[in-house]
């Protein structure tokens, strides 16, 4: 799910896919919670439990990994530099969710990368739809968070001409050097979307960062 700058159309397949982000890294529903710490010198990766509780499953998550996501998440992929990391989570069922953190070397750096992230999120329905014919997107704002540097909220709602539904939640988070992605998705609209608790779990993402 989400691959919009790098592949459009390997995007759709996986952006209607529900979830297929988080998805394609289960190793099936017998999986177990993985606490998953991250590597010395990498700041720290929420937790399962910080997630918007499911009403039917628990979170899982993978570890922490060096790189850019593959696939990378839509609309913001294309401005994550090499020296990202990342940790996937997701459900038993069809939602499933994405962290992206990277350390700049400066909070001037890190600064302006929060800014073309939240640049490439103001247009994201837009450049969906225009990549995308078959696909229409529309999006909403859901505001700034006071947090560290602050963090900001978005949703972004794909309907395909086959009639395929998702719905997606991105925040973009900076404290000093360090910025972060996170992004939640399932089927579904906006009625469908967490946004409260997405609003929660990205608040305690950015606390995380140093």
């Amino acid at each position: 799910m989400y691959v919009i700058d790098r592949g459009a159309r390997a995007a759709v397949t996986a952006l209607v896919a529900a979830a297929a982000l988080a998805v394609a890294a289960v190793p099936g529903t017998a999986a177990t919670p993985v606490s998953g710490a991250p590597a010395s010198g990498t700041p720290a990766f929420l937790e399962p439990s910080e997630l918007p509780p499911h009403p039917a499953s628990d979170w899982y998550a993978g570890p922490v990994t060096a790189g850019q996501p593959d696939p990378a998440p839509m609309c913001v992929g294309d401005a994550l530099p090499s020296i990202a990391s990342h940790r996937r989570y997701w459900t038993e069922y069809d939602t499933g969710a994405l962290q992206v953190t990277v350390v700049e070397r400066s909070a001037r750096r890190a600064e302006r990368l929060a800014a073309l992230l939240r640049a490439h999120l103001d247009g994201c329905a837009r450049e969906v739809t225009r990549q995308n014919p078959d696909v229409t997107a529309t999006q909403r704002y859901y505001g700034r968070l006071d947090v560290e540097e602050g963090a900001h909220v978005y949703g972004v709602h794909t309907v395909t001409e086959w009639g395929a539904t998702d719905i997606a939640l991105f925040s973009v988070g900076r404290d000093g050097r360090t910025v972060t992605v996170v992004q939640w998705g399932q089927m579904g609209s906006f009625e469908d979307a967490r946004v409260a608790g997405f609003r929660a779990t990205t608040v305690t993402a950015v606390d995380k960062l140093y």
